[in-house]
């Protein structure tokens, strides 16, 4: 099994350099669960490189309240570096440690060649592609009353249509190799009471670019209380030829490969023999 997708610091902490003891410490407890190999994914939002660069784009949002809720967030996680990062993942590498160096890849509309720019020339294994803000709305935020109640002013239809067209235009743009969490929009639990053509719209998307999906527990862990993707989405990808990753999103040791054994079995029952691993962005096939 794989765990594809680790951050190093909880959301709401600052971020510290990171260590080959905290490194050692996740591989450690992914071995304990049956996980040969951890790809550590950090946001790139929590690097002042980003900061440089991406800055400023939830002015765009016409709303106040939620651009002043995305700057401040923004604000109280961009303080990492990412040269020191990548050195330290490397040399994680180097001691043998079963370790890729990757990046969780928010989608900023319109943005994404500025995106591809602050990457280049980093030797990253594996950059996974996410969409959680919603022009200047983290709408997996839930424990933030401004984002919160935005949930209750949108239809649940529009907010999947919205979250539809910013997985589109981050698959089409070409930069990452796996959809993180596919459906992360049922985080709060409002689904549509027939999803399947957004369900379509998101394999559609993901085929299209030549992407992985992404199996991930954390849904588990949320007020959607299944995995990401459900299980009938991930029937789908596997039908339209979309390779597959595990991941348990977790963001401290505690929940690093949090339930691998029901991802197992749920990607099996999805119809998958293999997962896709990664090295220097070229994709392997590997037996579950």
């Amino acid at each position: 099994m794989l765990d594809y997708h680790v951050h190093l610091w909880p959301h709401g902490e600052r971020a510290v350099g990171p260590t080959l003891e905290h490194l050692a410490a996740y591989c450690e407890r992914a071995s304990a669960s049956g996980v040969g190999e951890v790809a550590v994914t950090e946001h790139l939002f929590r690097f002042v490189q980003a900061d440089a660069a991406l800055a400023g784009w939830w002015e765009d949002d016409p709303d106040p309240h939620l651009r002043a809720s995305a700057a401040r967030y923004w604000t109280d996680h961009a303080h990492a570096d990412l040269d020191v990062y990548v050195d330290t993942v490397e040399r994680a590498k180097e001691a043998g440690l079963p370790v890729l160096l990757g990046l969780e890849v928010d989608h900023y509309r319109d943005r994404m060649d500025v995106v591809a720019r602050v990457l280049q020339g980093y030797p990253f294994d594996v950059l996974l592609g996410s969409v959680h803000w919603l022009g200047a709305w983290l709408f997996d935020y839930l424990e933030d009353p401004t984002s919160a109640q935005e949930w209750g002013r949108r239809g649940v239809e529009a907010i999947w249509d919205a979250y539809a067209n910013a997985v589109e235009e981050l698959a089409s743009c070409g930069l990452c190799d796996v959809l993180a969490h596919p459906d992360l929009i049922k985080v709060s639990g409002r689904r549509p009471a027939v999803p399947d053509e957004f369900h379509a719209r998101l394999v559609e998307a993901t085929a299209r670019a030549g992407m992985a999906a992404e199996a991930n527990s954390a849904g588990w862990r949320k007020p959607a209380a299944e995995a990401y993707p459900a299980s009938d989405l991930l029937a789908r990808f596997h039908a339209a030829g979309v390779p597959v990753t595990t991941a348990s999103d977790a963001h401290e040791l505690a929940t690093v490969a949090h339930r691998a054994c029901e991802l197992r079995q749920l990607v099996a029952d999805a119809g998958y023999e293999t997962l896709t691993a990664f090295r220097g962005r070229v994709p392997r096939q590997v037996v579950i």
